[in-house]
């Protein structure tokens, strides 16, 4: 009896240690978070306003990220073009099929806007360009090191939508187009994950904290998935309604599914929310490194679950 145990406690070892080695031995590379960042940053993007050259510019960068890591364009081509914004901008929208027969048919979500708010009316020592480098080249440079790890490893069961937005600083216009489209094509969502302004870290024991942290157990999946204390409350997530503020919502509201953002953002470490400050160089890109790590164990959970996990609470 001894024996069948000792055997079955390596067997299970085993298997769990083969479930988790592409994330143990995969590396999330500074270098190439601080290259992303610094490009969708930039002043040749002239701040990403939604229907500008910059956000256009911004686009055919993340195309290729998609291309380049064998995610598909989920539509016909990558470009969502907004059917509810007066210029034309575009959602950029790629997927990577599960592995498993059963749950590919299941779709996680993950996003981030891309877009800014351009060009400031005003100039603030001769500088008028709204960067948006914290809001949100940031959690767009994380998507696209989540990409690059499962277009890399492809241990995802379930399939995985992977979507930039656009004009989400008009209202959630592009997440809202795109929720309403994919709800008429009954599309199949578990849950979406949102990311927003995590370029530099909070003074807390927690690295982050999500919207609507009680309106589902994501908060303590995450934190079982990453074995770590990842996910926290802030009062200000309540206070300033940020559960309706950015792109999950529409996901929310749509599909009635657990839908949140990921942020280290909390009003306290950081001084420059849409200001022509909120520059490259004031990002800690070694925080975001270290965050993006953390996640991919628990975006790899969501994605590998037998059944749904995480859930709305009552």
């Amino acid at each position: 009896m001894i024996k069948k145990i000792v055997s079955l406690f390596f067997l299970c070892a085993l298997v769990s240690c083969k479930s988790n080695s592409s994330v143990v031995a995969y590396k999330v590379e500074q270098q190439s978070v601080a290259k992303t960042l610094e490009f969708l940053a930039s002043d040749e993007l002239q701040g990403r306003a939604a229907g500008s050259p910059g956000i256009d510019k911004a686009a055919q960068y993340l195309e290729k990220v998609f291309s380049e890591n064998s995610i598909k364009p989920y539509f016909s081509t990558y470009k969502d073009t907004l059917s509810n914004y007066p210029k034309t901008t575009y959602n950029i929208v790629g997927y990577l099929e599960g592995t498993d027969p059963k749950l590919k048919k299941e779709f996680v979500v993950v996003g981030a806007h891309y877009d800014h708010i351009g060009l400031a009316e005003k100039a603030i020592s001769g500088d008028n360009i709204n960067n948006g480098a914290n809001d949100n080249a940031s959690g767009t440079t994380a998507v696209t090191e989540i990409v690059k790890y499962f277009g890399k490893t492809k241990s995802n069961k379930r399939s995985i939508l992977f979507v930039f937005f656009s004009a989400e600083e008009e209202g959630l216009l592009g997440s809202k187009h795109l929720a309403k489209k994919l709800k008429e094509k009954n599309f199949n969502i578990y849950t979406m994950l949102n990311f927003e302004m995590i370029g530099v870290p909070m003074k807390r024991d927690f690295t982050a904290y999500i919207t609507g942290y009680g309106k589902s157990n994501m908060a303590s999946k995450f934190n079982e998935y990453s074995g770590k204390n990842l996910i926290g409350f802030v009062q200000q997530e309540l206070t300033y309604r940020l559960f309706m503020a950015s792109d999950n919502y529409p996901f929310f509201t749509k599909f009635n599914i657990p839908a949140q953002t990921v942020c280290t953002f909390d009003f306290e470490n950081f001084d420059y929310y849409h200001q022509v400050q909120d520059e490259f160089k004031l990002m800690d890109t070694a925080h975001m490194t270290s965050f993006i790590q953390d996640m991919l164990p628990v975006i790899e959970k969501m994605a590998n679950t037998s059944t749904k996990e995480i859930t709305l609470k009552k």
